[in-house]
């Protein structure tokens, strides 16, 4: 079924891959972001023409889409320590909390429908989008950030969302970064680090959790990440992403605010055309 595809189709295949690299990359940059909400769509088009079933399409998706972000995070982390931008107190207190939620989005990936995945990744996008586009300054918890306690669950939240989503994390623990007054060019620096461990994590466990279908999915598979869909965008977005980390740094506030919430929306309301 796989390896019927004809080759000027699978030329066009690679080449929107490629493409989505590039954008994938400058997005992790400028977002601190591991440009998973542009990889899971655009993977699942490719999965979809090939012929993947769709009971594990979503899931290989996701698992791919976190294979993908490993070096682009490392990467993007590293351009912003370099400017000061990050708080490796606030990395080091979430990656353990974060690493148990991804653990857990990876196990529900072996045995929850495919159609979980994708309306978490629609409702949570979408609600991250609204509050970049309208909260402004007066949509604040507080001025600094809780106590051990709540920023563990904060940690374990994100991780579970990056594993049910195939993001690094940054989309949603930059909105809780600045609903605590962090500024967003403080809290992409933040996320772009965190975003590290959870990438490898929910690669590690997107890959064990599909081991049980593995007849089910492409060539060149290990489990629930396809080594094609890696060895393409990976290399491309990951050299890319310093660009988007410069490019972080010369927008206003405002201006990253309403691009991350467009850009997110725009996502969510096309994905969104998947789930009928």
């Amino acid at each position: 079924m796989f390896l019927n595809v004809p080759l000027g189709e699978l030329a066009w295949l690679a080449a929107a891959i490629l493409v989505s690299g590039i954008v994938t990359g400058i997005l992790a940059g400028l977002f601190g972001i591991g440009g998973g909400a542009i990889i899971v769509p655009a993977l699942y088009e490719v999965f979809r023409i090939i012929g993947v079933p769709e009971e594990v399409r979503m899931q290989l998706c996701i698992g791919t889409s976190l294979a993908i972000i490993v070096p682009t995070t490392i990467r993007s982390y590293r351009a912003h320590r370099a400017r000061g931008e990050g708080i490796r107190e606030v990395v080091r207190l979430w990656a353990l909390p974060a690493v148990v939620g991804v653990g857990l989005g990876a196990l529900l990936a072996a045995f929850a429908p495919g159609i979980v995945f994708k309306v978490a990744f629609v409702v949570i996008i979408s609600l991250i989008a609204i509050k970049l586009l309208f909260g402004g300054e007066s949509w604040r918890i507080a001025d600094e950030l809780p106590g051990r306690t709540t920023m563990t669950f904060y940690g374990f939240f994100v991780g579970l969302c990056s594993s049910l989503l195939g993001i690094s994390g940054g989309s949603v623990s930059n909105t809780i970064l600045m609903l605590y007054g962090r500024s967003i060019h403080n809290a992409v620096a933040i996320s772009a680090g965190l975003g590290v461990p959870i990438a490898i994590a929910g690669t590690l466990g997107y890959a064990l959790a599909g081991l049980r279908y593995q007849a089910e999915l492409p060539p060149l598979s290990i489990g629930f990440v396809s080594i094609i869909g890696l060895v393409l965008m990976a290399p491309v977005s990951s050299f890319v992403a310093v660009y988007g980390a410069r490019l972080a740094h010369a927008l206003s506030r405002r201006r990253l605010e309403i691009a991350f919430g467009l850009f997110l929306l725009a996502v969510a309301i096309r994905f969104a055309f998947t789930l009928t």
